[in-house]
């Protein structure tokens, strides 16, 4: 299979030039993923195919959302190995990247992919969610909060919208069933100043897959009573 035309297909897909100094910094990315993922562990996804599918696309397919396209500034929060966060920096040079990541392993790793795509839009930042948006260079500072941890709707909602500034937009990228979850999640993203806008469905060339975009937009500020402290979040999500 050709990486190439696959995720120039894919970039294609949601009106994005895809050009072929990105491809190599998507190269050389997986390279670094897979060096570091024998030492930490990074992702259970290992093979070069499945990385450009599961991760660098699925994380590109985040531009189906004009929210995406029309930012300056992004966060994305549980950054993990940076899916969707450094897709999208390599995708749109214009936008401020902040990756936000609780193990500083990790962010090690993030620092040395920053470092060798010469990606001078991103920055890192080690902390755990809830601290993060009680500072006040980050809280309500960003046109867009997202995320792709494995986390309910509710726990996201509480991670993320702190950061978003109003007008702003906290999107999550999930799995195929978040209905149930979102409605779940509504009085919670009601109280955390957001609303619910849309469910947007992408899928994934050369695959079954189908994934949503969760698009919840920030209406009036955020409680200073949230995010709840450390453990509280996932313990007690809102209802």
């Amino acid at each position: 299979m050709d990486f190439y035309d696959l995720m120039s297909k894919s970039a294609e897909d949601v009106d994005l030039q895809f050009s072929k100094e990105q491809y190599e910094k998507f190269i050389i990315f997986m390279r670094l993923l897979k060096e570091w993922n024998e030492k930490i562990n990074l992702t259970a996804i290992v093979d070069e195919e499945e990385i450009i599918k599961k991760h660098f696309i699925d994380s590109m397919k985040a531009f189906r959302r004009d929210e995406f396209k029309k930012a300056s500034t992004l966060i994305d929060v549980g950054t993990g190995a940076g899916f969707p966060g450094l897709p999208i920096a390599i995708m749109k040079a214009d936008i401020r990247v902040t990756l936000l990541d609780s193990l500083n392993k990790r962010i090690n790793f993030l620092n040395t992919v920053i470092s060798e795509l010469g990606l001078s839009n991103v920055i890192t930042i080690h902390s755990r969610a809830e601290d993060g948006a009680r500072d006040k260079k980050l809280r309500e500072k960003f046109d867009i909060a997202t995320s792709r941890a494995v986390a309910n709707m509710s726990v996201l909602s509480e991670f993320c919208l702190p950061y978003v500034k109003i007008g702003g937009n906290f999107i999550a990228l999930k799995g195929p069933s978040v209905d149930e979850e979102i409605k779940d999640s509504m009085n919670g993203i009601k109280i955390l100043g957001g609303e619910f806008v849309d469910i947007c469905e992408v899928s994934i060339e050369g695959t079954e897959l189908r994934h949503n975009l969760v698009v919840v937009k920030k209406i009036k500020e955020c409680s200073k009573t949230y995010p709840r402290k450390a453990g509280l979040v996932t313990k007690n999500p809102l209802k």
